[in-house]
C-alpha cells in the first residue's frame, strides 16, 4: 500500500466544533468540581490518586452515582459473543498488522466481534490515520458481515495508564474519537505520569473525569449511539490507584464500567526475545516515583496471567464490588507483534522528509505503517491472535453492535485464557418453587432470610488449541462478598470481610456438558457472588490467607512462564439486594 502523507477526512466526519461541551465550571456527574479537585479539598479527593498520596484527609464517604438499572434479562436469552476490545493494526506505530490480516486470525479463532483501538498519537489524529481505519473498517463490515467490527481508541489517561475506548458505529464516530483524542488525551496535551503531591496531580485527574463526562455528554446529547470505556492493565506501572479507579467511575458510571482484569502479551514470556527478565503481560516493572505507594511488589506481576487488582480475592476489584459499583473485569489480546510470527515491520519510503527505519516520525507523517515483509526467521512478539489465547464472552440479547455494549455495560461477560472452557453459564435462583433469578451482571432481589443457590453449567473444550492441547476444568472457586455502601477511604483495596473462595471440584469429569449446584444459603444481606476457576496447575495461598484463598493463583516464578500451562477463568458477579 502506498503511504500518502496527506490527511485523507471524509466528509461525513463534520466539524468536531459541533460537538457538545461539558460545562467544566459546574460540577461533575461526581458531584466534585473542578474547583474542588483544585482548592481546598484536592486532599479529599486527589489524595487517593496515585501522585498524591502525601494529602490524604479523612473525608465523609461518597457513594458513586448508580447506573441505570439494565432491564432484567432471561439467563437462557443471551447468545455468548467472543470479543476482542483491544487490538493494534498497523494504524498504531508499535504494531505491525493490516487489518484484513487480522480479521482473518480473529475468525479462524472464533472471535465474533472486534474493536481496533489504536493508540492515541499525531499521526493517528492529525495525518489522516483515524480516517483511513474508518474507512477500512467500513470496508470489513461489508465484507464481513458476520463479524462485528468496531472503532475505538487505546487512551492515555491523563496522569495515569491506558485505557479502551468504545464507540458504537455510526456516522459521528470516528469526527467523536479524533476530538477526544486532540482534547482529551493524557500523551498528545503533555499529561503524563505526574509526581506525588504536585499541582499537576491534582490537575490532571480533573482532566481525566473532564475526558470521561465529555464522552457520557455525546451520547446523552445523541452524537453517538453509546460509549464505554475500560481501564487497561492498571496495575503494569502501579500509576493506577484505587483512587483514581473510583473517581473515573464517579465521573460517569454509564461510561466507565470497569477494567482489564488480564492484560494483553500473555506470550510475554515465551517470546522469541525473550529474556529472564520477561513476564506473562509484559508485567516487567517495579515501583516508580509515579507509582501508588500503596501497593505492594507482587501487584506488578501477573497472578495466573490476570491482573493483581483482579487476582486477588477480597482485594482492590472486591473493594470496588463491596461499595456496590458495577465494576466489570474482561480480558483481550492486545495484539500488536504476535509471537513467535516471521513477519517484520515494512519499509518506509526514502528520501526528503523519511528517515530510515520504523521510526515515529515516519509513522507520524504517514498516519500509518507498511504492510509487514514475510522473513525466515522469527520475530519478536508478545501477543496472541484476537480469540487465540485471551477472550471475551459476551452475552448480547442480539448479534448487534448496540448489544454487546449494553451487555457489557450490564456486566453479562466471562472471561477465560486457553480455551479452558467452551461455555459457561451461571445463574442464581431463589429455591422453594420462586422464580427469581439472575444471570453474570444482574441483581437478585428477595426478601431476607431467601435460600439461593448457584447453577453453574459448563460445556468442557473438546477440540484442541493453536498449541495442540485440549484443556480440562479442575475446579471452580464461588467467591461471596458483603455489599456495605461507599468506603470511608477511597484508597481503600480491600473489601470488608473479606470474601472468601469456595472450592468446587471440577476434575474427573466426561468431556461432555455438566452442572455444578452450589447448595442453597439464605440471603442475610446485600452483597454478590463472582465465580473463578482454572485447570489447577498453579496455585497457592492468598495474600490475606487460606481462609480467604486457598487456591490462589501465584506470579511467577511459582507460576510457569508458559501460558498455557496455567489457565484460569473469571465470571463477573451477580448482585444479592436483601429487603
Amino acid at each position: 500500500m502506498s503511504l500518502d502523507p496527506r490527511p485523507e477526512q471524509s466528509a461525513s466526519t463534520g466539524d468536531a466544533s459541533s460537538l457538545p461541551e461539558v460545562d467544566r465550571s459546574a460540577a461533575t456527574r461526581s458531584g466534585v468540581s473542578r474547583r474542588t479537585f483544585l482548592g481546598a479539598s484536592v486532599a479529599a479527593t486527589v489524595a487517593v490518586g496515585a501522585t498524591a498520596q502525601g494529602l490524604r484527609a479523612a473525608t465523609p464517604a461518597q457513594a458513586a452515582p448508580p447506573p441505570s438499572s439494565p432491564a432484567a434479562v432471561d439467563p437462557a436469552a443471551p447468545s455468548w459473543l467472543v470479543f476482542d476490545h483491544h487490538v493494534h493494526s498497523v494504524y498504531s506505530p508499535d504494531a505491525k498488522y493490516p487489518m484484513t490480516t487480522i480479521l482473518d486470525q480473529a475468525q479462524r479463532f472464533g472471535v465474533d466481534a472486534i474493536a481496533f483501538t489504536e493508540h492515541s498519537n499525531k499521526g493517528h489524529a492529525n495525518v489522516g490515520g483515524v480516517f483511513n481505519a474508518a474507512r477500512e473498517i467500513e470496508t470489513a463490515r461489508a465484507a464481513r458481515p458476520d463479524l462485528l467490527v468496531l472503532q475505538g481508541l487505546e487512551w492515555y489517561i491523563p496522569g495515569a495508564e491506558h485505557a479502551t475506548v468504545l464507540v458504537a458505529p455510526g456516522p459521528a464516530t470516528t469526527r467523536v474519537l479524533r476530538r477526544f483524542e486532540l482534547d482529551h488525551d493524557g500523551k498528545l496535551n503533555g499529561w503524563e505520569k505526574p509526581r506525588a503531591g504536585t499541582d499537576d496531580a491534582a490537575e490532571w485527574l480533573v482532566h481525566a473525569t473532564d475526558a470521561i463526562a465529555w464522552l457520557g455528554a455525546q451520547k446523552s446529547a445523541g452524537v453517538v449511539d453509546d460509549v464505554i470505556v475500560l481501564a487497561n492493565h492498571p496495575s503494569r506501572l502501579g500509576i493506577d490507584s484505587p483512587g483514581e479507579l473510583r473517581a473515573w467511575q464517579d465521573a460517569d458510571p454509564e461510561v466507565f464500567v470497569g477494567m482489564e482484569g488480564a492484560p494483553g502479551a500473555q506470550a510475554g514470556a515465551i517470546a522469541a526475545n525473550a529474556t529472564e527478565r520477561s513476564r506473562r503481560g509484559e508485567y516487567e516493572n517495579a515501583p516508580s516515583e509515579f507509582s501508588f505507594t500503596g501497593y505492594p511488589a507482587e501487584a506488578y506481576l501477573t497472578h495466573g496471567g490476570f491482573d493483581w487488582t483482579t487476582a486477588v480475592v477480597g482485594g482492590v476489584w472486591d473493594s470496588l464490588l463491596s461499595e456496590g459499583r458495577r465494576w466489570w473485569v474482561t480480558s483481550n489480546s492486545d495484539l500488536h507483534l504476535k509471537e513467535s510470527d516471521s513477519t517484520r515491520v515494512g519499509d518506509f519510503p526514502t528520501g526528503p522528509g523519511w528517515e530510515a527505519g520504523a521510526t515515529l516520525a515516519n509513522f507520524d507523517r504517514a498516519g500509518r505503517r507498511p504492510d509487514p515483509v514475510t522473513t525466515a526467521t522469527p520475530q519478536n512478539g508478545a501477543d496472541f491472535w484476537p480469540g487465540e489465547f485471551s477472550r471475551n464472552h459476551v452475552g448480547a440479547v442480539d448479534r448487534s453492535s448496540a448489544a454487546l455494549l449494553d451487555a457489557i455495560r450490564a456486566g453479562r461477560l466471562w472471561v477465560d485464557h486457553g480455551h479452558l472452557v467452551a461455555g459457561l453459564s451461571v445463574v442464581l435462583r431463589a429455591t422453594g418453587g420462586q422464580e427469581a433469578q439472575a444471570t453474570l451482571g444482574g441483581t437478585l432481589t428477595v426478601p431476607r432470610g431467601t435460600a439461593l443457590e448457584l447453577v453453574v453449567d459448563v460445556v468442557p473444550t473438546t477440540t484442541p488449541t493453536s498449541r495442540g492441547t485440549v484443556p480440562r476444568l479442575a475446579h471452580l472457586d464461588v467467591i461471596r462478598g458483603r455489599v456495605t455502601g461507599p468506603a470511608a477511604d477511597r484508597g481503600d483495596q480491600r473489601a470488608p470481610g473479606p470474601p472468601g473462595a469456595e472450592l468446587r471440584a471440577a476434575a474427573g469429569r466426561p468431556a461432555a456438558p455438566f452442572r455444578v449446584v452450589v447448595p442453597p444459603e439464605p440471603a442475610a444481606e446485600d452483597g454478590y457472588v463472582r465465580l473463578r476457576g482454572s485447570d489447577g496447575r498453579a496455585h497457592g495461598v492468598g495474600p490475606f490467607g487460606a481462609e480467604g484463598d486457598p487456591r490462589a493463583p501465584p506470579p511467577y516464578p511459582v507460576a510457569p512462564a508458559d501460558p498455557w500451562a496455567d489457565t484460569w477463568l473469571y465470571a463477573n458477579p451477580i448482585f444479592v439486594s436483601v429487603r
